[in-house]
């Protein structure tokens, strides 16, 4: 899948589901939804869910984390390389916001988990760490 970087979500399913010889029923069957779908899927009709990325990519044999960043292409800007100034830090103000925490009950563990993505690169905003953590929460089945 190296160079997935330049084709669409829609096209890399295509390609790989026609590699493997497979009909979009058969896809549809595997991942358990419609035949319908999977070609909206390819032709960027539609927006995968995060559950729907994954059977995608243990059905036709592809990586989760590119699978998921082709789908999800914003979510890659979440985290950039550049130092973030330390006077108006996401992280900070999200790790100050104790109603936002009590709102979306986040635990202790969450936060630390939290805390080590923010060392990973700028996340642009208090939004984007709920994001990310409800990500995690769908991955995980909380």
């Amino acid at each position: 899948m190296a160079r997935t970087k330049e084709r669409t979500f829609g096209q890399v399913i295509r390609d790989r589901r026609r590699q493997l010889d497979l009909t979009q029923e058969d896809v549809a069957r595997r991942i358990k939804t419609s035949t319908p779908y999977v070609g909206h899927l390819e032709s960027g009709k539609r927006h995968p869910s995060d559950k729907i990325v994954s059977r995608l990519a243990e059905v036709l044999g592809l990586d989760r984390r590119e699978l998921f960043f082709l789908a999800n292409p914003r979510a890659q800007a979440l985290l950039t390389t550049e130092e973030q100034a330390p006077d108006n830090s996401a992280w900070e103000d999200f790790r100050g916001n104790e109603q936002l925490r009590r709102i979306h009950n986040i635990s202790g563990e969450e936060m630390e988990m939290l805390s080590r993505v923010a060392l990973m690169g700028e996340v642009r905003s208090q939004r984007d760490f709920v994001y990310i953590l409800t990500t995690i929460r769908q991955a995980l089945g909380r």
